[in-house]
């Protein structure tokens, strides 16, 4: 799925390559501003992050609100109805995730709560308007909590000692967290996504080790990318 979404975003990149060659030369005269042509920076996105993404309820809620200010710049829905009630929509959208984040995801939600109830560390880093550079080399992680608001973090575990299965609670809020684990460990995530998403670019391996880290993501307008 997500070599395909790289797939729709090369061909996304052509077709608009060859209209601009195109209406250049004068070989073609398609207008690519029509009226509402800035919605499709929210549409395209959205919908090529529907194959991308393991997250998709926030790529499902963008593309609706994309479609409908499309149409209403048409003149095909009340615009000022539509714009009204995008924000409050935003909210509702993010209050159901939060309230269901712990209730979906069955085994995964499951384990990753035993593991928050039984941290005997409070591992908690903050970037706000800034950015965080963690490395644990060497030494033995248990866990921890990531947060990013207007900033970003780095965790680098590639040269730490994980000796049991751990919880990253990570938290980006327009903000970016990347987190470098080592190649023997395996990765499971769970996250609640609006407008932003989990990319897991990670190489699997046979070798993979019996422990697991799990990433308990909330994204909103940012992201986490696990390497």
């Amino acid at each position: 799925m997500k070599k395909f979404g790289n797939i729709l975003w090369g061909i996304v990149l052509i077709v608009i390559g060859l209209i601009i060659g195109g209406n250049s030369l004068g070989i073609t005269s398609i207008n690519i501003f029509f009226n509402g042509w800035w919605t499709l920076i929210i549409i395209i996105p959205c919908f090529i992050g529907l194959f991308k993404e393991n997250e998709k309820t926030g790529n499902v809620i963008g593309l609706l609100i994309g479609i409908a200010l499309l149409l209403a710049c048409q003149g095909l829905l009340d615009f000022n109805l539509v714009w009204k009630l995008v924000f409050p929509a935003i909210l509702v959208a993010v209050g159901i995730s939060i309230i269901f984040k712990d209730t979906i995801g069955g085994k995964v939600s499951k384990e990753i709560k035993k593991l928050n109830e039984n941290k005997k560390t409070e591992n908690e880093y903050c970037a706000t308007f800034s950015g965080q550079d963690l490395k644990f080399d060497g030494e033995n992680f248990e866990g921890t909590d990531l947060t990013a608001v207007f900033g970003g973090v780095k965790c680098d575990l590639r040269k730490s000692i994980i000796e049991k299965d751990v919880v990253i609670n990570a938290s980006s809020i327009f903000g970016g967290i990347d987190i470098l684990v080592p190649e023997n460990m395996k990765i499971k995530i769970k996250s609640s996504s609006i407008f932003g998403g989990v990319s897991d670019n990670k190489k699997y391996s046979e070798k993979d080790g019996e422990h697991t880290i799990y990433i308990n993501a909330t994204c909103l307008f940012g992201g986490v990318e696990i390497k």
